[in-house]
């Protein structure tokens, strides 16, 4: 009996050590407002569709169904969040990478996959590069000028 009172006392004071950490880490995080977003790194690029409404919107239809592959290829080279969007015909697309990323591995991973290069040649029917992008340059990356 003796021993069944101390380890019920010895799970009582463990129990509350442990929610008096977990207690005290919410409090820690919540205050100092950390989020996943502090931790990932975050590009943005920019490419220009050809200024046809009709194009436009194949390209929009086209990209409501990424073929497996490239989503494979994308999230096989770190990319953890990809997302597009469009004004007139400019777009602008945000990635958050992990550690593993690099744009020259995803170079030599997306040049060694047909598939990709078959995607990349369709893609090409509807964009165009920015008049100040280097040769056979698609997406360029952005500058942050600003961070709240």
């Amino acid at each position: 009996m003796k021993n069944l009172h101390a380890i019920t006392n010895y799970r009582t004071r463990m129990t509350r050590i442990i929610m008096m950490i977990m207690i005290t880490s919410i409090f820690i995080f919540s205050r100092f407002q950390i989020s996943t977003f502090d931790f990932m790194k975050r590009y943005c690029l920019a490419l220009d569709l050809k200024d046809d409404p009709a194009l436009i919107e194949e390209y929009e239809t086209i990209h409501k169904n990424v073929w497996p592959e490239n989503i494979k290829g994308i999230k096989d080279a770190g990319i953890t969040v990809m997302d597009i969007y469009r004004t007139g015909n400019r777009l602008f697309m945000i990635m958050e990478v992990n550690d593993d990323f690099s744009f020259e591995k995803k170079a030599a991973a997306d040049a060694a996959n047909e598939k990709v290069q078959e995607w990349e040649k369709l893609m090409w029917k509807f964009q165009q590069p920015l008049p100040w992008a280097k040769q056979n340059e698609k997406w360029v990356l952005m500058e942050q000028i600003f961070k709240l």
